[in-house]
């Protein structure tokens, strides 16, 4: 009986193509190279060769590093802060909600300042309860009218001195009763609210376009402009960009300062009430660049704000 080859039932698996490859074979094993041996045997080669070029270039390769170590702190100083930007006279009289003209300087254990206060601009005549000087006076001259003592005919003759007593009385007690008024209604008696909601008045005022449009230039008009006509401003404004991004920006730096001072840094839910904040403003300010670049409002929002470009491009991370 002939004996039995396995070779023969094997013969299907074997590829009997003879193409040439396409792609030419690679070594299974490639040499090493460690480049950082390599870097190190030519610098000391070189050193060898000539010392002096050597020196002469580690000095150029010296002074390069410092120069953009000096240049990437002034890019990062005119990147600015994403949270507070820069600070100018209009945000620091934030604090006193426009009451003092002068900015608080920090001063040593015997009360001496450190710094030169700077000149703040002012707004004179609020009050506290949405008032101001001029309201206040006028409910004076009212309530002494209302109150004031009536005498009757009959009764002043019998007695004249009744008449100044009560006159007098009268006087006094009014004159307690505005001072009380006053007292109540000062901003330096009220709360971090009252002083917020004097802020909203000021910056109203300051960047509302009801009194920009008198004395900022818009941005030069399109090549088509839009020649619908438009109802006209029914009060003060309140509802442009750079009004809401000026009471955010007041927002901000009253909630920074608060997470600033004692054990804020573990104040989660403010944390997370300044990231919904600054980021709301950073949208505000995206949407605003596109549409006011190029304009006064732009520019004079950033200088008075000291708004900077960390707090609208980029990723602000906190």
């Amino acid at each position: 009986m002939a004996p039995r080859i396995d070779l023969l039932q094997r013969l299907g698996t074997i590829n009997l193509c003879l193409r040439p490859a396409t792609t030419p074979t690679t070594q299974a094993f490639l040499p090493l190279v460690q480049k950082a041996n390599l870097s190190m045997r030519e610098k000391k080669k070189k050193a060898k060769q000539d010392p002096y070029k050597w020196a002469q270039a580690q000095q150029r390769k010296a002074a390069n590093l410092k120069r953009q170590d000096e240049l990437q702190k002034q890019r990062d100083e005119a990147w600015g802060d994403p949270v507070r930007g820069r600070t100018t006279p209009f945000l620091e009289s934030l604090d006193s909600a426009g009451q003092s003209a002068l900015s608080a300087v920090p001063r040593d254990a015997s009360g001496n300042a450190l710094e030169e206060p700077r000149e703040l601009p002012t707004t004179p005549g609020l009050r506290n309860h949405f008032l101001t000087d001029a309201e206040l006076e006028d409910a004076v001259k009212h309530a002494y009218a209302l109150t004031k003592p009536m005498v009757g005919v009959v009764e002043s003759q019998m007695d004249p001195s009744t008449e100044e007593e009560r006159k007098q009385a009268h006087n006094q007690k009014h004159q307690k009763a505005v001072e009380a008024l006053r007292r109540i209604t000062a901003l330096s008696n009220g709360s971090a609210r009252d002083r917020f909601h004097a802020n909203v008045r000021r910056i109203v005022d300051e960047f509302g376009r009801h009194n920009t449009d008198q004395f900022l230039k818009p941005k030069p008009q399109s090549i088509s402009p839009n020649t619908t006509p438009m109802p006209g401003r029914a009060g003060p404004d309140t509802g442009s960009s750079e009004v809401q991004i000026a009471i955010l920006t007041a927002k901000i730096r009253s909630v920074s300062e608060g997470l600033a001072i004692n054990r804020g840094y573990k104040d989660k839910h403010n944390k997370r009430n300044l990231r919904l904040l600054v980021h709301r403003r950073q949208k505000l300010l995206q949407y605003m660049e596109r549409k006011e670049r190029g304009s006064e409002r732009w520019t004079n929002m950033l200088e008075k704000l000291g708004l900077t470009p960390a707090t609208w491009k980029g990723q602000i991370d906190l």
